[in-house]
Parts: structure tokens; sequence; C-alpha cells
């Protein structure tokens, strides 16, 4: 199942407006300028999981409610088996599937990620984002470069990367294949998210 983005963007707006929140306040909550809020706001541009998920939390909303409109409703356990979840494509081909899109009150996000190798970015500056809280990032195949601020690692398969993700970080998939690898997003012990 794959969101519809202006479904998606109206339900940002629909919750936004309720909330009685300006497009200057989301603007500077999700870190964009108004223009940029107002077009992601609109479905005029893709939404990046960092923007949906500052939005969730100024919301205090779950990510997945925003994603499908429903709330979740599971409790105990979630059970996902291989190849199904909630599939999100954003960022420039980035894949990720939600791991566990139905279970309530999560403290994480689980999604299996997919990098695309793409050879424009082997050079370029890594795209750094940011959200409050932790991730943990499991290489499961390819190589993955990471960026965290200045500094930059190369992983593989096996590797696992934990880090404060209120700080900038960025990957792109290195060495001519795709990086898949699993991502738990740890939301920050303040979040307003449920």
């Amino acid at each position: 199942m794959e969101p519809n983005i202006k479904e998606v963007a109206g339900r940002i707006r629909v919750l936004r407006e309720d909330l009685d929140l300006s497009m200057q306040e989301m603007a500077d909550i999700t870190g964009r300028s108004v223009a940029e809020y107002a077009a992601q706001e609109s479905g005029e541009q893709d939404l990046s999981f960092t923007f949906l998920y500052k939005c969730a939390e100024a919301f205090g909303v779950d990510v997945i409610e925003l994603l499908t409109g429903e709330n979740p409703h599971l409790s105990g356990y979630s059970l996902v088996r291989a190849g199904e979840g909630l599939s999100i494509k954003r960022r420039a081909g980035f894949e990720y599937l939600h791991k566990a899109p139905h279970f309530k009150n999560k403290l994480a996000e689980p999604f299996l990620v997919t990098a695309p190798y793409l050879p424009e970015e082997q050079d370029a500056p890594i795209h750094l984002s940011h959200h409050a809280g932790q991730e943990i990032d499991y290489i499961i195949s390819g190589r993955m470069r990471f960026a965290y601020g200045d500094h930059v690692e190369e992983l593989e398969a096996g590797d696992m990367l934990m880090y404060d993700s209120g700080k900038g970080h960025g990957m792109i998939a290195i060495g001519g294949e795709p990086c898949v690898f699993m991502a738990i997003v740890i939301k920050a012990p303040d979040s307003k998210i449920s």
C-alpha cells in the first residue's frame, strides 16, 4: 500500500488548521521556508520522512495517521511478514517499508529501507536531515556511506550505527548497488507522538 501524497498533504493541512497553527509556525517546526512548507502541505512537493515525522510530532499524532488516515490499533504485538508493511517511497528513490504500521503507542518506528545507488551522488555532499530522538541503522545488504555532521563512515552488511538523530545525518548507497538496511527511529523521551 502506497500512501497518496495529496491525501497525506490534505491531512496535514486539516490538522494544522484544527490546531490553529500558522504556516509560518509549521515552517519553523519542520525547518523549511513558508514557501517550501506550503508546497509540501499542498502536495506539490514530495514529503520526506523527516518532514512527516516533525509534522506528526507537532500535531501529537502517530506518523501512520498522517500516512493512512487511520490510528494504529494493535497492542501487545504486531506481526508483519517478509515483503509486507506500509510502503513509503520518498527522497530521491529511497523506499521505506514501515514494519509495524498498526501497532499503537510505539516508542520507535521500524523501517526496512532501500537506498538506491545513484552515480551522481558519489562525489557530491550528502544531504543531511535531523529529527528529535535517536536512530539505529543495521545494514542488511550492499554498502552505505553515512555522514554525521562532518564525519563520514562507510558501512557494509552486518554493520550497525546508533546515533543522535537530532544532529545532521544522511546516507547514500555506494559500491554500484542499492543498500538495504533496517532503520529504527527512536522517539525523543518528550515526544508528543502517540
